[in-house]
């Protein structure tokens, strides 16, 4: 049962805006070593574009490696907030409340460094801006809309478009109560970002009715959007890769990843900002649950992608998987990622004591993520190496520096941007709180007076 501690306003304001009108060490510190590594990362990226992708690892007949591996990455972990904060939000679960807009924040900053990656791969993007802009109308040259390079960015950039509205919609609130605690440029700052915001009745029903629609038109976009990567997969003719089974598989296999991304969130803002008070062993234990059954439907469609191949008997296809499974160095890859996505976290999740430790939930959700890394690399990999009768195809692949730094400077991007977004914006919707704590009543229930929870429709 879901009990909430008793919180007066003024301690929800001073706990909740404490590093947004203080500037603590650790805060600094972080952000000036985040900042490095993405400028070193940067530094990477701008000597790739001089020498060309001669410096990675990509070569014939591999030309897709870590880079396109960390696109459909970042797409997975961007897909577990929107969903978390629209269902919780359209099914009204009351532990929803401190964790929405980390996740939410998450989603956007995941999906701006997923989109990053095709434009790191190309080797010199500017070449983009000639394949895009301007379309050449006079020789009647058309975009082709049956190209995955169409509907990616297309996707993308609705979903990240839908997800910026959505984290806006549910910020405005608290960009009123920031405004109205300031002074001087921070003041005009925050008061053009909350739109004139005064809270009065037409205005939270206005707000509460976007939220709903947002909630409720995003989960179609969200399920689409990884669909949609499956099938640069699904479309081509690379053995082990036209499967039918590839959309729900990447769907599954992102809300396994992403809401293992979530916890990894949840625990360290907790420990960072000292929110003690607002995420619980209670939150934790929540999303593990959800984690179980997650976990599972995805070991089950991880499992039909070996069956079909198999059951089709192809002899590309069980090539592939041979070597997937049997051969070094990608048979302990595939180890270890079965071993760090399925086999330790999802027994220890059945435990009580485990789901509720924030030291077991933080490192389990972590190896879920290293764990789906691999998965990627593991899909993409082996399928192009082309081991057949045509040995003089075949060829190897090995990352180089030039793109571990990068894969490194990635996640220090997202760190770094969520820093830097929790010192403008709290991480925790203080007026969902404050909510919270206004439906709290005391319920008696024969001799005995319980905390209850109600709420007006």
């Amino acid at each position: 049962m879901y009990y909430r501690r008793t919180l007066t306003d003024a301690q929800i304001n001073k706990e909740l805006l404490d590093v947004v009108f203080r500037t603590p060490t650790w805060w600094v510190i972080l952000v000036s070593v985040l900042g490095l590594m993405v400028a070193i990362a940067a530094g990477a990226f701008g000597f790739m574009m001089n020498k060309g992708l001669g410096v990675t690892g990509l070569h014939q007949p591999v030309f897709w490696g870590f880079f396109i591996t960390n696109f459909i990455f970042w797409v997975g972990i961007s897909h577990a907030g929107v969903m978390i904060s629209a269902i919780l939000r359209l099914s009204q679960a009351e532990w929803r409340r401190p964790m929405v807009r980390a996740a939410e924040t998450m989603t956007v900053f995941a999906l701006m460094t997923s989109l990053l990656q095709p434009l790191i791969h190309a080797g010199r993007p500017w070449r983009i801006f000639y394949w895009v802009f301007p379309y050449d109308w006079a020789r009647g040259i058309w975009p082709d809309v049956r190209s995955p390079l169409v509907w990616d960015p297309t996707a993308i950039i609705t979903y990240l478009t839908s997800s910026i509205l959505f984290v806006y919609t549910a910020l405005i609130p608290d960009l009123a109560i920031i405004r109205d605690r300031s002074t001087g440029w921070r003041r005009t700052f925050y008061g053009i970002l909350a739109l004139g915001w005064h809270g009065n009745p037409r205005q939270w029903k206005l707000q509460g009715i976007a939220g709903i629609l947002l909630s409720a038109l995003i989960l179609p976009v969200f399920v689409s959007v990884h669909s949609i990567v499956s099938w640069d997969f699904g479309v081509s003719l690379v053995p082990s890769w036209h499967v039918t089974v590839f959309a729900p598989y990447f769907v599954i296999g992102a809300v396994h990843s992403g809401v293992s991304a979530v916890v990894t969130l949840m625990i360290v803002m907790r420990k960072l900002y000292k929110l003690e008070n607002y995420i619980w062993e209670e939150h934790i234990d929540a999303v593990a649950r959800l984690l179980i059954v997650v976990a599972t439907a995805w070991l089950f469609f991880f499992w039909l992608d070996i069956v079909f191949a198999f059951w089709l008997k192809e002899e590309q296809e069980l090539t592939v998987w041979n070597l997937r499974l049997f051969e070094a160095p990608w048979s302990w890859f595939f180890l270890v990622f079965i071993t760090a996505s399925y086999i330790i976290p999802v027994p220890l999740w059945l435990f009580r004591r485990v789901r509720r430790s924030f030291t077991w939930m933080l490192w389990t959700s972590l190896l879920v993520n290293v764990g789906m890394f691999l998965e990627r690399l593991i899909i993409i990999v082996p399928a192009l190496m082309r081991k057949g009768p045509w040995t003089f195809n075949y060829d190897t692949y090995a990352p180089s520096i030039i793109e571990i730094t990068l894969i490194v400077g990635s996640i220090a991007l997202v760190c770094f941007l969520l820093l830097l977004f929790s010192k403008f914006f709290p991480l925790i919707p203080i007026w969902e709180e404050k909510e919270g704590q206004r439906l709290i009543d005391d319920v008696k229930v024969g001799n005995r007076v319980v905390p209850g929870l109600v709420k007006e429709d």
